[in-house]
């Protein structure tokens, strides 16, 4: 499938996908500040924001989308960022095309399986029942039970819109992301992979243990980690000045 997607500046192109339950909006304020070096694409993974639905969601089928839509914009190589899931599918991108990568930035996410983690999350999410539900205010009531942060639900209540007056729909698939939460909680192919590679994590996150590194430099050894202080998963949002100069670092030497 042709993903949405949206470009900000000019030269030497960055794509970069966001994580799960997530939308190519959430990276708006950062897309500004890279657009002013790199001519940046922000992707809808299939299944959120504005892209096609699929009962189809595995990271061969978001690695291969990711594809079309180089080709669609007659891209020959770019450099690619992901968050958490969106790190997911880079990685396993880098393995399946591993030419058309000049640089990749992984953010908060590593190699390994990861337990389930997310049933408050959708239990939040299903809470809300659409079809009486008809504010943003009732929605994020009926989700405190579920998800007692606040920036969470936040974060989440951004993918409902408004269908019509009244009556407010998901931009995300929830029932498929619900049903595949096994493939994307699985662990990335053991291909290695030489695109030079920059693992930037959380210190107040656990998706990358100091044990887990010498697994993750097996599959990639041209790769450095980094560690933003006083940040968890959503490193980039909680500190964005740290996180940017970070990035710019490591894409512009």
């Amino acid at each position: 499938m042709l993903l949405h997607y949206k470009e900000i500046g000019e030269g030497k192109p960055l794509v970069i996908l966001h994580g799960l339950f997530g939308t190519s909006d959430n990276w708006q304020t950062h897309a500004k500040k890279l657009g002013e070096y790199f001519r940046v694409i922000l992707v809808d993974q299939r299944n959120h924001g504005h892209s096609p639905w699929s009962e189809e969601f595995t990271y061969e089928h978001l690695a291969d989308d990711l594809e079309r839509l180089i080709v669609h914009l007659e891209i020959e190589q770019f450099i690619l960022i992901g968050h958490s899931m969106g790190g997911k599918t880079a990685m396993y991108y880098s393995q399946k095309y591993p030419n058309r990568l000049e640089k990749m930035v992984v953010v908060d996410i590593g190699i390994k399986r990861y337990p389930m983690h997310h049933n408050e999350i959708i239990k939040g999410i299903k809470s809300i029942d659409l079809s009486t539900i008809a504010s943003r205010s009732a929605a994020e009531q009926a989700m405190i039970p579920f998800v007692d942060s606040y920036g969470v639900r936040q974060f989440l209540l951004k993918n409902l819109y408004w269908v019509e007056k009244g009556k407010l729909a998901w931009r995300m698939n929830v029932d498929v992301l619900e049903r595949e939460m096994e493939e994307i909680l699985a662990p990335i192919p053991s291909i290695e992979v030489w695109t030079p590679t920059l693992f930037l994590r959380g210190a107040m996150s656990n998706y990358i243990l100091d044990e887990d590194w010498d697994a993750i430099e097996e599959i990639f050894p041209d790769a450095t980690l980094e560690t933003i202080d006083n940040a968890g998963h959503w490193v980039h949002s909680e500190q964005p000045d740290e996180f940017i100069e970070k990035v710019l670092g490591f894409i512009i030497r």
